[in-house]
């Protein structure tokens, strides 16, 4: 009951003016910074921090929350719309999102998207607030083995990204991870793969190739096939079209999953909406109930890994409030923020400053709430974009994919970089090499390697220790599972239909 007192009047001072408007230009600034690819959710709060050195300590954290949690959301617009995802998080919402668009049913994939950002967001919350003890005993006592666990499973859903062709996927996720591992090594700080190229010095960042190999891969291919824009009448009616409640009871299993994946990944420190996001996608498409058809168009695709994304946001606050350790990098610049103004997240703060803990998770269920309602009124706006005739889409998506690349690093030499992976990317669409395990390989490489290298270092490179410690075994025992369920599925799918054949 002092639960929900306290949560009461954290809702009271969210609620109040000046309070209120700041969570509403941080969810505009936070959905900007989404949709623009290259300025990154976590670049965006960066640069929002020095703004709030004059404010008091509630609106400061009421407005960089508000950035966070509608950053899981906004790049859904140009993931779908344009197959350009404007964060890593939003990788796998296009690989259902965008061919559900190109499909003539924009409006209803941004309709699904806005949907389980709305319910992963809201069942985070609500489990932030009351979890918020219990788990973070159980946070503290996981570290790298389980981090590398945590980042292999999410790198297992290759099997379910390679189509038809394991092998090609396997090929392609080889590549996505040699291109991460170019630069300077993070643990011994030795050159690899660099060819005497300073600029290759600095590793390939995975925007350049998540940008490259979607955005301008995709440029290249539709003007090869000479694609013409979609008119309005093949998109469909221009409002926000919401599924229906018999669509939505046929997915509540994956919009389980996945809020329930982003909340446990997002409590992870270190984890964040990405690897909720590449993990739920590969749980759906190991055990969803039409697995077979991912890829193709199907609201499971859009709901598992965006209620992931948004869920992650409740989940990374819990470290941060009840331990003082960030569960991302969006809350790190968090915890910054807490610190300038002279606070220590952690387990006293509940006691010595309940009344701003509250207000946060009250501006956590205020901010999903006002993210949905934004994005149901910028759907019916951003649809039409899809009747521009398409040279002039093209031009606005290489303008984009330039910005991106320039807004990394700032060198030249990033727009070069960013030209070959979208001939690259164009080459596999040509071939049909799926391209998504190479970009999944290039964001989840880095962290594989630094887990895996410091739990070497700190254990004496005894690898056993990722299965016998309780939670990285277990684990490492559903990434087995999902590497192997395929296999034993379609043997025993042939195994019934041979009987069959042989009854009639």
């Amino acid at each position: 009951m002092d639960t929900l007192i306290n949560l009461a009047h954290g809702f009271g001072t969210v609620f109040q003016p000046l309070n209120l408007l700041f969570l509403f230009v941080g969810l505009v600034l936070g959905l900007l910074v989404a949709v623009l690819p290259g300025l990154t959710l976590v670049m965006g709060v960066v640069l929002a921090l020095p703004f709030t050195y004059g404010m008091g300590v509630i609106p400061a954290v009421i407005l960089l929350t508000a950035m966070y949690v509608s950053g899981t959301y906004g790049g859904a617009f140009t993931s779908i719309l344009f197959r350009i995802p404007g964060e890593p998080i939003d990788v796998p919402l296009l690989w259902d999102g965008y061919p559900m668009a190109r499909a003539g049913e924009p409006a209803l994939a941004l309709g699904w998207t806005l949907f389980a950002a709305l319910a992963g967001g809201l069942v985070a919350a609500i489990a932030m607030v009351f979890l918020s003890g219990p788990v973070a005993v159980i946070a503290l006592s996981l570290s790298t083995p389980e981090y590398f666990a945590v980042i292999l499973l999410g790198l297992s859903s290759v099997v379910a990204l390679g189509g038809s062709s394991l092998p090609k996927a396997l090929i392609s996720l080889a590549l996505g991870l040699l291109f991460s591992s170019v630069g300077t090594d993070p643990t011994y700080g030795e050159l690899r793969f660099d060819f005497g190229i300073p600029m290759l010095s600095d590793g390939i960042e995975y925007l350049l190739v998540m940008v490259g190999a979607y955005g301008l891969g995709e440029v290249l291919t539709r003007m090869e096939q000479r694609s013409k824009s979609v008119s309005v009448s093949s998109v469909g009616d221009i409002r926000t079209k919401l599924p229906s409640l018999s669509a939505l009871m046929d997915v509540k299993s994956s919009l389980f999953r996945g809020s329930f994946v982003g909340f446990l990944v997002g409590v992870i420190p270190g984890a964040g909406a990405t690897i909720a996001s590449f993990v739920s996608y590969g749980l759906e498409s190991q055990y969803g109930k039409r697995r077979r058809q991912l890829g193709t168009g199907i609201p499971e695709g859009i709901v598992a890994p965006q209620s992931a994304a948004t869920a992650s946001v409740g989940g990374a606050m819990v470290p941060l409030l009840t331990m003082g350790i960030p569960g991302s990098g969006a809350t790190a610049i968090i915890m910054a923020a807490f610190m300038l103004q002279g606070v220590q997240p952690g387990p006293h703060v509940f006691f010595k400053s309940g009344d701003i803990v509250y207000a946060v998770f009250a501006s956590v269920f205020v901010g999903v709430i006002g993210m949905c309602l934004i994005g149901y009124f910028a759907i019916k706006l951003l649809v039409r974009v899809l009747a521009f005739p398409e040279a002039i889409t093209s031009a606005f998506v290489v303008m984009f994919c330039f910005m991106g690349a320039m807004a990394s690093r700032s060198t030249v030499g990033d727009l070069w970089v960013i030209v070959s992976f979208g001939i690259l990317g164009y080459l596999f669409e040509r071939f049909r090499f799926p391209i998504a395990p190479m970009v999944l390989g290039a964001i989840l490489g880095p962290l594989a390697e630094t887990s895996f290298m410091t739990t070497m270092i700190s254990f004496s490179n005894d690898w056993t220790v990722f299965f016998t410690r309780p939670v990285s075994g277990a684990i490492m025992a559903l990434v087995v599972l999902a590497l192997i369920y395929p296999t034993i599925s379609d043997w025993m799918a042939r195994r019934r239909q041979a009987r069959r054949v042989q009854r009639t």
